[in-house]
């Protein structure tokens, strides 16, 4: 018979000193490894009577054999700490599953150099910029300098084997240099611009091109006006994305986040005060893990796993592990680079550090509402209803407009895995009076089930009606003049609050009237999908009714006259680049402070 491991006899010989920590199951199997700076410590904290986690209780229940190495200080039982886990992957840790090496933009040497995304070793000749934090966000880039200067992308045997131009040509994606449709000056220019958009100087570029534009309508060159027009347009559209200009410095923004169902960590990589991307992270959580035990397992296997993953000058955290000053004389030990940790950060770093937190919390929050989520809220609305088995499909409708202008209607689709939008469908309203929404929702549900009658689609199990009393009638209408089979008709009202959690239902007339708790699934799904149809609605009249007005001009903005209008196309490149601009895009043009910013955004978005 096995011996039981005794934990008083084991701390009793245990070292107080610096070291690393490994636990074993009864068949010698490795489940977890920690370091500490006291070993007995830190060891005794897992064999107390009261006070455990549920899931370090179930670890410790495991151990069957604890082993110990004791290294000369902090940092080394660090470095060796990510040496065993990466190894071993033990399932207790916490284990970031991420070992690539970030990409690059290269950028070839030769008379017409090709752009192209790299990872590995940089042994070819030539520029590398980066790293970006994916290839997402690296191929944003060459789509944007392909589209805005015309640096080839294509493969280099592809190339030398050209006879005539390629579709990349045809589009105006390439300048052809491989049958020699342009001169290398103009090339070389190009590939000139391509590089300060690389390195950052994206505000002298556009200076620069803005200085050139107005040269050339100048010289009555028009067609080159415009297409440096063409340049400035698309390099201020990403400079209005980002949105994070002013900072400064090569800065990986790291923020963690955690909830009872798992871990997130949000890396935004900024190089040269650039935004390059950003990441997410869902590192496997072994055991119950506090926000800063998270982001010192990340930062640890980060940057201590991969020699070649590229080292910022800075971080910053949304929270400070304790064992960060071991983790910095980890990182100089290995990488050879001092590293500064920040936490407390003002102006740009402190948006770059919010908007970290806020993805880090919205990821993880969408990671968490998976199809199991969904799938248990189907049947709790089964209960709710009375089914033998929960519904496989749920329709919702609404309707949308302005005072009876552009109306339109939505019809949304939900399965037990979530949203079906391949299924959505929008319904342009025409012929009823304005403002008649029971005449509009009539005329969606006939348009809608006259197909089902057809033999076209198929029956919801459910259909949702948003609006109460009146639309559920006018659906049963529907209904029974298209002689549709039964159908569970449930209609949403908003409860005399009118706020959300006191929505009053109607199960198939208005007679059967009944509410659910705030806290009822069943009432979250009907909310969750009647929001949907609401949103789905609004965007759909908001489309069609933008293309029956004109566009708002400058020319009635106060404090805007004929340089200053002048100067603002010249800065965004034309007034549709202008009207997608946010108010703080519009004040940082020349000349233009917050509260003129204002108005200008009011007029151009004026109703």
């Amino acid at each position: 018979m096995e011996t039981p491991f005794e934990p008083s006899a084991f701390l009793s010989t245990c070292s107080a000193r610096p070291g690393v920590y490994r636990m074993f199951d009864s068949e010698a199997r490795l489940l977890y490894v920690g370091k500490a700076k006291n070993l007995k410590k830190r060891l005794a904290s897992y064999f107390r009577k009261t006070g455990l986690a549920p899931k370090t209780a179930a670890l410790v229940g495991r151990i069957a054999q604890v082993e110990t190495t004791i290294t000369g200080n902090e940092t080394e039982a660090l470095l060796l700490e990510q040496t065993l886990i990466k190894e071993w992957r033990p399932p207790y840790n916490i284990l970031l599953r991420d070992d690539k090496s970030y990409p690059y933009v290269f950028l070839s040497d030769g008379a017409f150099p090709r752009l192209s995304i790299h990872r590995g070793a940089k042994k070819a000749k030539g520029k590398y910029f980066g790293p970006y934090p994916s290839a997402g966000a690296i191929r944003e880039s060459l789509s944007l300098l392909q589209k805005t200067f015309f640096v080839r992308q294509c493969e280099d045997s592809y190339y030398r084997n050209r006879t005539r131009p390629c579709l990349q040509y045809q589009i105006k994606r390439c300048k052809a240099p491989c049958v020699g449709l342009v001169e290398p000056q103009e090339y070389a220019e190009d590939v000139r611009h391509s590089i300060m958009f690389l390195e950052g100087r994206s505000h002298q570029l556009t200076d620069e091109l803005s200085a050139s534009m107005e040269k050339a309508a100048m010289g009555l060159d028009f067609e080159n006006a415009a297409l440096l027009r063409d340049q400035i347009a698309l390099l201020r559209r990403v400079q209005d994305q980002q949105n994070m200009e002013g900072g400064s410095g090569d800065v990986d923004v790291v923020a963690a986040f955690v909830n009872p169902g798992g871990a997130c960590v949000h890396l935004i990589s900024v190089r040269g005060g650039r935004v390059l991307g950003s990441k997410n992270f869902f590192p496997q959580v072994g055991i119950e893990e506090e926000v800063a035990e998270v982001m010192s397992a990340f930062l640890a296997q980060y940057y201590l796993t991969s020699s070649e993953r590229d080292l910022p000058a800075e971080l910053i955290v949304n929270v400070v592990p304790e064992d960060v000053e071991a983790l910095v004389a980890a990182i100089d030990t290995l990488r050879g680079r001092e590293l500064s940790v920040s936490h407390r950060v003002r102006g740009t770093r402190a948006r770059w550090q919010q908007l970290a937190v806020t993805n880090a919390e919205q990821a993880l929050a969408a990671r968490l509402a998976n199809r199991q989520h969904v799938a248990a809220r189907f049947e709790a609305l089964a209960d709710v209803l009375n089914l033998d088995e929960p519904p496989q499909r749920l329709e919702c409708y609404d309707i949308s407009h302005s005072s009876g202008e552009a109306t339109v209607a939505s019809c949304v689709v939900f399965g037990p895995e979530g949203p079906i939008k391949s299924d959505y469908r929008r319904y342009n309203i025409e012929g009823v009076t304005a403002g008649d929404d029971y005449a509009a929702m009539h005329q969606a549900l006939t348009r809608r089930f006259s197909r089902i009658k057809d033999g076209e689609g198929k029956l919801p199990d459910v259909l949702l009606v948003d609006g109460g009393k009146g639309q559920l009638n006018m659906a049963r209408d529907v209904l029974q003049e298209l002689a549709i089979p039964d159908l569970i008709l449930l209609g949403v009202a908003k409860g005399t609050t009118r706020k959300a959690g006191f929505e009053t239902l109607y199960l198939n007339d208005v007679a059967h009237e009944f509410t659910l708790k705030g806290d009822s699934p069943a009432l979250h799904l009907i909310q969750q999908i009647r929001d949907e149809a609401h949103r789905f609605a609004i965007t759909g009249h908001r489309a069609r009714r933008g293309k029956t007005r004109r566009t708002s001009t400058l020319e009635g903005v106060a404090g805007v006259g004929p340089k200053r209008r002048r100067d603002l196309l010249k800065h965004f490149g034309g007034l549709q680049e202008l009207s997608r601009a946010s108010i703080d895009e519009i004040a940082k043009a020349p000349g233009i402070s917050k509260k003129l910013a204002e108005s200008i955004y009011a007029n151009l978005h004026s109703e």
